[in-house]
């Protein structure tokens, strides 16, 4: 093989296996230096193989003066979907830089869930300018969805629903389809409704091209039929087309009447979204937190719960002066009780961390509660035996006295059992009063084992060695 060749092979694209479905950073640098050099001829050709997801990442990693350069110089062929795949904290942001037109033409290739989903965290000025572009009845159908409570099924749901009569057969249906002027870009049911448009089952796209033409639609139906509330929790739509693998579900009004339809893409969106919130808020940063945000915006965010963790750092403190005589007498004590502390807490974590998922997908309920808090005090005990024995046998090699092993060993079985107790705990009692468990659940369960493990160890120290 010519050194050429090998130069060639090197600087050869990557393909989406080897680079695990990232933007190529040399795809980016070409992307920029068509900025740079105002090419739009190239910048326009080097987008147009990009998917609107791999377009919208390129968009929030550059930054903001090069977004700004980029979006005004590829101008019209920005497209709907890039504006449904930026992330919200950026999206303004480009709402802004869009030339009027861009943006009318890019929103009317929308389906009506992803404008609702676009307008609903604007300013009212760019709202407007959004609802502004489109066409009278998108426009109603737009308005009337934001009307729903926000993270309701009304605000998820997109309008645009294939229904047809319950008595028809798979010919008129065919027939139908066919002679629409205008279906949903995509849709995997059609929906049989009755004469007072209530949903009476779905049939799907697959069982309607393969059965013959004098079938009827009711004898095709599919076994699994879920119809959701306008009203409904968005997390209980997502649960629902989880739980059941449904990939569509028609949506009814408070007298039952079909008013849109939910697909499996907008429900996924939903599930990654709570998983990511619970995530953010389990760390204490804010359900919110981008990349993208300001340095303003990050500290604002994470301040609350730094003052909050403070507080309760005190509190531990506190407890560790309690015995402050205790301490001063045996060194050894201040050296062991971080390790008291932190095995608390990252016990406490992990069982935190299962107990707040379980709870998210309802697989933690009140039926098992008791019997998760068993297991959980059992492993709790077996794994602070473990660790006991470890560390008792570490403090005796260390220091010398068997007192300190035993105190040590002690308060780490304890410690251990009262973070398995407090991390599933007390996420059930925060969810029974209604909040939040991924919002406070972390601070509290660090609170209780540190104080805990800290009174167990200076405690038993005070009574044993002194």
């Amino acid at each position: 093989m010519s050194t050429g060749d090998q130069q060639t092979d090197t600087q050869a694209p990557q393909t989406q296996e080897e680079a695990g479905y990232d933007l190529d950073r040399r795809a980016m640098a070409a992307i920029l230096y068509a900025v740079d050099v105002d090419d739009r001829d190239q910048l326009v050709a080097l987008m147009e193989p990009l998917h609107a997801a791999d377009i919208a990442d390129l968009l929030e990693q550059i930054n903001a003066f090069d977004r700004g350069r980029l979006i005004r110089l590829y101008g019209k062929e920005f497209d709907g979907e890039i504006l449904s795949e930026l992330d919200e904290s950026i999206r303004e942001e480009v709402i802004a830089i869009l030339h009027p037109e861009v943006l009318a033409e890019a929103v009317r290739e929308l389906e009506s869930d992803d404008v609702v989903d676009l307008v609903e965290d604007l300013e009212e000025p760019q709202q407007e300018a959004i609802l502004d572009a489109l066409e009278d009845a998108d426009r109603v159908a737009v308005e009337q969805a934001l009307a729903y409570p926000e993270g309701s099924a009304g605000r998820l749901m997109q309008r645009e629903v294939v229904m047809v009569p319950e008595h028809w057969d798979v010919g008129s249906a065919i027939d139908f389809l066919r002679n629409a002027e205008e279906l949903p870009d995509q849709f995997y049911h059609v929906v049989l409704v009755d004469p007072r448009l209530h949903p009476v089952g779905n049939v799907t796209l697959g069982k309607l091209m393969s059965s013959r033409r004098n079938v009827l639609l009711k004898d095709i139906t599919e076994d699994v039929f879920q119809v959701i509330p306008v009203s409904q929790d968005e997390g209980d739509v997502a649960y629902a087309f989880n739980q059941y693998h449904l990939i569509s579900a028609p949506v009814v009004d408070e007298e039952g009447r079909l008013v849109g339809a939910i697909t499996i893409d907008d429900a996924m969106a939903v599930l990654d979204e709570e998983n990511e919130e619970d995530i953010l808020r389990l760390a204490g940063v804010g359900e919110e937190s981008s990349l993208s945000d300001s340095v303003a915006e990050t500290s604002r965010m994470r301040l609350p719960w730094l003052a909050v963790n403070l507080a309760t750092a005190i509190l531990a403190s506190s407890v560790i002066a309690l015995f402050e005589t205790t301490i001063s007498q045996f060194v050894a004590l201040a050296v062991l009780m971080p390790i008291v502390a932190s095995m608390g807490g990252n016990a406490g974590t992990q069982s935190l961390t299962v107990a707040v998922r379980a709870l998210a997908t309802k697989d933690l309920t009140g039926a098992n509660a008791w019997r998760v808090i068993r297991r959980e005090l059992a492993v709790g005990l077996l794994n602070g035996l473990v660790f006991a024995v470890v560390m008792g046998v570490v403090s005796l090699i260390w220091f010398g006295v068997p007192a300190i092993g035993w105190v040590i060993a002690v308060a780490m079985v304890v410690n251990l059992i009262v973070a398995g107790l407090a991390g599933v705990g007390i996420p059930l009692i925060l969810e029974r009063a209604g909040v939040d468990p991924a919002l406070a659940s972390g601070t509290f369960v660090t609170t209780v084992t540190d104080v805990v493990g800290f009174f167990v160890f200076l405690g038993l120290a005070g009574v044993v060695l002194l």
